[in-house]
């Protein structure tokens, strides 16, 4: 093996941003990289997982309609790649099988055809990690040489399973492994994914490049981040986060080192400049959150065609991160912001909320909320809890009627904390078309603004959110000298039993090994899970932690059972 002949390949790795279903659009979107990749003399050109169809397809994948279009598709785009010469292009698609279940599948397409399908597993509509359901018996890998290097393929998942395609890619023995990967941001993932793609690298002893897809789609947003690695594990280059673009890699890799299943090219290739790599700078524990939420907003509003968001502006730190945040996503200029005081709202509710806009620079109004909560009183006659409500109500459908008359997307402001235990109104505070913020607990909502305010001070610029509704006591003002810790336990206590509950599924068990008071750790149980059906009436939102609500997890709203001190 020492004596085996070295080649060289040029690989252009595209982390780029597909929407679900526009075939045209993605058609175009890779043709648009193809041209980049053949101008760079990339000898192969890898695309993202799915990238064809956008990614994940969920239930679209059952229609046969949406198959079949995915299959003309690839077929389209196969001949138009004709004009780019030499370039083999690694193309994520939905395949379908014999009887006509789903399949994850590439395409390896040369001189205008598709040379060799690599097809793994059925896409039902399933969790985004999963373990394996479904899987297709038959062939675990796919090898096919190009210019001498024999380069074997595998897609996504099949790097985080322990046994199957990285066991028999070993015992192949390629020179080069590419991965393309539809890889969802979580926080601390892009370490883990570091040390798998190492790790693979090393026991497949060839060097392994790893794409990702960027962008929001739903409530996943991906994050880039592609690696490539050599055989001994050592890092060649790193893409930068959430930001789309071609990666070009000159890569050594050693020659005819197994059978492979498809030969393009016997010619070595040798004798490149290399490309001066390098890792891109990794982005803080806050940035990093800031621009998920920034991009998964963004491409939610835009993939889904709204001119513009509109969201009640309470002087809070929720509605004014979630304003800072659509104005970084959307521009100020698309963001309109209202605030509707009652008759309980302070004088600093509304100073804050005025001052929040002008930082941000946004579209500002506000409505008197009183009279029409007079009227309905008036007319129902609530009182206590019930008249609460109406207050929250009556801001929520302020809010769609201006999203009908003008076409806004409405935006809801609440966080994970209190969707947790379910301290929001129904068709009140929880109205909109997404929530950007549900997915973060309110320790780290104070946390992400204090970051952005340093960011922008550090530029020059203008700190977004308000000091004052950084540091002031939360309240919903709902009724008179209201506080959020009339209700609920300090935030900074709740969301450390939040995260053992939720994000740890740690039970009373944990909570109690964790030392805290069983009084205590039975309420918030109780709360949260008597919460559920309100949390999933919430809007979408992205998520950014590894057990995000409505996407990760999900509890019977009809259930008699009852967390309790294991004796």
């Amino acid at each position: 093996m020492s004596n085996q002949p070295i080649g060289q390949l040029r690989v252009a790795l595209a982390q780029i941003n597909p929407k679900v279903g526009d075939f045209p659009g993605n058609s175009e979107l890779i043709l648009e990289y193809a041209g980049k990749a053949a101008s760079a003399g990339a000898h192969i050109l890898v695309l993202p997982e799915m990238i064809l169809t956008g990614y994940p397809v969920e239930d679209l994948a059952l229609r046969p309609t949406f198959r079949s279009a995915s299959k003309a598709a690839l077929q389209q785009l196969s001949q138009k790649l004709y004009d780019y010469g030499e370039l083999v292009s690694v193309v994520g698609y939905l395949e379908e099988s014999e009887n006509q279940r789903p399949q994850n599948a590439i395409a390896i397409i040369y001189r205008g055809q598709v040379v060799a399908r690599y097809i793994k597993h059925h896409l039902p509509n399933y969790g985004v990690f999963d373990e394996y359901r479904n899987f297709v018996p038959g062939s675990e890998s796919l090898i096919v040489r190009i210019h001498g290097v024999d380069v074997g393929f595998a897609i996504c998942e099949d790097i985080w399973r322990e046994h199957g395609p990285v066991s028999e890619l070993a015992a192949r023995s390629p020179g080069l492994v590419v991965v393309p990967n539809g890889s969802p941001f979580e926080r601390n993932k892009d370490d883990l994914r570091a040390a798998l793609v190492r790790r693979r690298a090393r026991e497949i002893n060839a060097p392994l490049l790893y794409v990702n897809m960027t962008g929001g789609q739903d409530d996943l947003v991906f994050d880039g981040d592609s690696i490539a690695v050599s055989a001994t594990g050592d890092l060649i280059a790193r893409g930068p986060q959430f930001a789309d673009g071609l990666m070009v890699i000159d890569v050594d890799a050693k020659c005819a080192t197994s059978n492979p299943d498809y030969v393009i090219s016997e010619e070595r290739i040798g004798g490149y400049l290399k490309n001066i790599h390098g890792a891109a700078e990794r982005l803080g524990p806050e940035a990093e959150i800031w621009q998920a939420l920034v991009v998964g907003l963004r491409d939610y509003v835009k993939k889904n065609g709204f001119p513009s968001v509109v969201l009640g502006l309470s002087g809070g730190i929720d509605s004014a991160v979630t304003a800072a945040l659509a104005a970084d996503a959307i521009g100020a200029k698309q963001v309109f912001g209202v605030a509707m005081p009652s008759r309980y709202s302070s004088e600093h509710s509304l100073s804050d909320a005025a001052d929040s806009a002008k930082r941000i620079g946004l579209n500002y109004r506000v409505l008197e909320i009183q009279p029409m909560v007079d009227s309905f009183l008036n007319n129902v006659g609530l009182t206590g809890i019930a008249e609460e409500n109406v207050q929250a109500r009556v801001r929520g459908t302020t809010l769609m009627g201006l999203s009908n008359q003008d076409g806004h997307l409405v935006l809801a402001t609440g966080n994970k904390s209190e969707l947790a235990v379910g301290y929001s109104t129904m068709y009140g505070d929880a109205v909109g078309g997404f929530a950007p913020i549900k997915d973060l607990l309110k320790s780290e909502v104070w946390a992400i603004a204090r970051w952005r305010n340093k960011a922008a001070a550090e530029r020059g610029e203008i700190p977004p959110i308000p000091e004052n509704s950084i540091t002031k006591e939360p309240s919903a003002e709902l009724r008179p000298d209201q506080k959020d810790s009339d209700s609920l336990p300090e935030y900074e206590l709740l969301d450390r039993i939040l995260t053992i509950y939720i994000e740890n599924d740690g039970g009373m068990q944990g909570l109690l090994q964790a030392g805290f008071d069983e009084v205590l750790a039975t309420r918030v149980i109780q709360m949260v899970d008597k919460a559920e059906y309100k949390r999933r009436q919430y809007p979408p939102g992205t998520k950014i932690s590894r057990r995000a609500f409505g996407k990760d997890r999900r509890l019977p709203i009809t259930s008699g059972w009852r967390e309790v001190t294991q004796k």
